[in-house]
């Protein structure tokens, strides 16, 4: 199973669509996850078009993308084989980056995956036996040499991730 990995697209602010090489990337997914930072609605229409969506919303997120995703939940793929954590990385309150909140968030969960955004951060690490991922942002790269967004794959042995890196959001 390929999955589709992106967070922090704020659009149409920062993009009017979806990048050309995150789309020719997506075709290709079974599914596609969003962490949070879609801004817009519409967002989840484009990738519709592409594979199911699943996500969770972001600190600047309206109250529709809230109310239809929630801010953390943990799902399953590989026919329940794995878990995966989903949060955008601004909660819990307090002290602490991206990566720290959002281990806080499933501090306890047996979990195979955490997967966050908000910092626009490209991150591809295991502690303790968790991979933990950011996929950057494909339209907002901020202080980042490229835009980013992710795959992730499940096969017998396990969750792996990768990011794909490229220089225009057009």
């Amino acid at each position: 199973m390929r999955i589709g990995v992106l967070s922090d697209t704020h659009m149409p602010r920062k993009a009017k669509a979806l990048p050309a090489a995150l789309l020719k990337t997506f075709r290709r997914v079974d599914m596609i996850i969003h962490l949070g930072d879609w801004t817009s609605i519409d967002v989840l229409d484009q990738l519709a078009s592409l594979a199911p969506v699943e996500g969770v919303a972001g600190n600047n997120d309206p109250a529709e993308i809230v109310r239809r995703f929630g801010y953390h939940k943990v799902i399953t793929v590989g026919g329940g084989a794995a878990r995966i954590g989903l949060t955008h990385g601004f909660l819990p309150e307090g002290r602490g980056t991206a990566k720290d909140k959002a281990l806080r968030t499933f501090a306890g969960q047996t979990l195979d995956a955490i997967l966050f955004g908000h910092s626009h951060q490209p991150l591809l690490e295991r502690k303790d036996g968790i991979l933990l991922f950011n996929p950057g942002s494909p339209t907002d790269k901020r202080r980042q040499p490229r835009y980013s967004f992710g795959i992730l794959e499940w096969t017998e042995s396990g969750l792996k991730a990768q990011h794909h890196f490229f220089d225009s959001k057009v």
